[in-house]
């Protein structure tokens, strides 16, 4: 039997051989638009694995991140050649921002005719770009099990999606034994703790002891149990502020902390600011310093040092900070924790956050009035998954992250995320409530969502602000001196989409509506396997600055 050719009755195939490799990595379930191109890989699924529908890529990829994030393991995606794969590319390189592990399979043409490029053929090893953390492929339908065990490896070494190209024909190919795994079972992560006499924790124990006034910049790298509380402990010896940085996709410290002065601002002229009084700034998983746009002048003042801790090489590799540390960063800060002398009586006392009062009779919603109902009810251990630019301020400031996963966004800025990330999360953490806040332009990126969120019993609660414009994007055309383009689309009804989607879903237009809808659903949500939209009509100005 030559390479590629059917198997005969009895022996294994490359599909088989690729399901042990699937199994053998928890790869179990699968979340998939297919085409034509996966039938012969799905046809007769196994009962040991689930498969997952999604009615856009984009929602599939974004499902298979919010899993992947909550479960800090692999998810499992498989897109439809050319267009599936180009219909996910945006969502595929939030997920590579975001460091979550996906492994993908990607259908192809028929390998026998592929060099006459028939129907469906695809050149798709270049069309997600540098995104990918891998993408490969295999020579022979025998290297595609190899192939997946390798994927496997570069999602979880690099953190982001590993690609597999498969010939639709590879999978009812004949397998070798020899051909059944080409990387290691399981990969291992050690955390070393740095040595007692570690150089790098030593000199920059040295150099906060030294300080005049340190901060801290705490980042999404840092979102973990281990790292919230190895930071807390760095910071209250230090008695210092601690600040989030800008446009993070987690929280890397508790924003109810006494010490938490707020998210950094993303532009140099209020950084120096911010800066202006702290000769040493450490930044703990987060870059130094992310930026929106562009101002001319130095990230911070002359006298402020930088530091950076990071265990992302391409992150230490680009940074303007003065000194880069390379190393685990829960075990670095925790060891740093322990060599800095304490300091006492010079930190800040939190911050006082003034919650808005409810509108008078006949005025509007606004933001801010759904996120103070919001904080009133949730519990510490809610999930926060937000999308909703216009409003992002006030929803950090009156919304703070309580617990590790406690607040997830796209880093990258791309819409589109926060619909399917929740529903993700939600299945693969139904011990934590789970709610998207998201604007109304946002969800209209990836609305199919809800379909999924319906047929999977995935109880997420979807707060939708509905102001019926971008109103971001009008904010900056103000700023930018003109009038936008862009027409409103106040005619547009999320909460009719959603019904049409099977998703339940519910017009909120007053505040009593919104309190009453908030009462009845947020209780439910630990155990609710329904999902349900509050489509909440919003003012499009701002009216609350934290």
């Amino acid at each position: 039997m030559t390479a590629g050719s059917p198997a005969d009755a009895g022996d294994r195939t490359v599909r088989e051989a690729a399901l042990e490799v699937l199994r053998e990595h928890g790869l179990t379930t699968v979340f998939a638009n297919p085409g034509s191109t996966e039938v012969s890989f799905l046809t007769d699924l196994p009962g040991d694995l689930r498969f997952v529908l999604a009615l856009h890529e984009g929602s599939v990829v974004g499902m298979a991140t919010g899993w992947a994030i909550a479960n800090d393991r692999p998810a499992l995606v498989q897109l439809h050649t050319t267009a599936g794969l180009g219909n996910a590319v945006g969502a595929l390189a939030t997920a590579r921002v975001n460091r979550a592990p996906l492994v993908v399979l990607v259908g192809q043409q028929d390998r026998r005719h592929l060099a006459q490029e028939p129907f469906l053929a695809g050149r798709l090893e270049g069309l997600a770009g540098d995104y990918p953390v891998w993408v490969k492929q295999p020579e022979r339908a025998q290297d595609v099990p190899g192939a997946i065990a390798r994927a496997h490896v570069e999602a979880v070494t690099h953190g982001g999606p590993a690609v597999v190209i498969v010939p639709m024909d590879d999978w009812e190919a004949s397998a070798e034994e020899t051909a059944r795994r080409a990387a290691p079972l399981r990969v291992l992560r050690p955390v070393p703790a740095p040595p007692p006499d570690d150089p790098a924790a030593a000199e920059i124990a040295a150099l906060l002891d030294g300080a005049r006034s340190p901060a801290i910049v705490a980042g999404s790298a840092n979102d973990t149990e281990e790292g919230w509380a190895a930071l807390v402990g760095l910071a209250e010896r230090l008695d210092c502020p601690v600040w989030q940085e800008s446009f993070g996709a987690r929280a890397g410290f508790p924003q109810d902390h006494r010490l938490f002065a707020g998210h950094l601002p993303a532009d140099r002229p209020r950084l120096r600011t911010t800066f202006a009084e702290n000769d040493v700034v450490i930044a703990v998983g987060a870059p130094v310093f992310r930026q929106y746009q562009y101002h001319p002048g130095a990230l911070v003042e002359p006298g402020t040092r930088t530091v950076l801790v990071s265990a992302d090489s391409d992150e230490v590799g680009r940074s303007p900070a003065d000194v880069a540390v390379y190393a685990p960063v829960a075990p670095f800060v925790d060891r740093l924790a322990g060599l800095v002398g304490r300091r006492t009586g010079g930190g800040p006392a939190g911050r006082a956050v003034e919650h808005p009062e409810p509108p008078a009779p006949g005025e509007p919603l606004t933001p801010a009035h759904v996120f103070t109902a919001l904080a009133a009810r949730i519990t510490p251990d809610t999930v926060l998954v937000e999308e909703t630019p216009s409003s992002r301020p006030e929803m950090h400031a009156l919304l703070p992250a309580r617990r590790p996963l406690g607040f997830l966004s796209a880093a990258m800025g791309g819409l589109g995320f926060a619909l399917p990330a929740a529903i993700g999360v939600r299945m693969a953490r139904p011990e934590r409530p789970v709610i998207a806040v998201v604007g109304d332009g946002s969800s209209l990126y990836q609305v199919q969502a809800l379909w999924s969120a319906a047929r999977y019993g995935a109880g997420v609660l979807f707060v939708v602000l509905s102001n019926g414009r971008y109103a971001i994007m009008d904010r900056l055309a103000e700023q930018h001196g003109g009038k936008p383009p862009w027409p409103a689309f106040d005619d547009v009804s999320v909460s009719a989409l959603a019904h049409g989607l099977g998703c339940p879903a519910r017009r909120v237009e007053t505040h009593g509506d919104l309190v009453a809808a908030l009462d009845e659903i947020v209780p439910t949500l630990l155990v609710r396997d329904e999902p349900v939209v509050l489509d909440v009509a919003v003012a499009a100005g701002r009216t609350f600055r934290p």
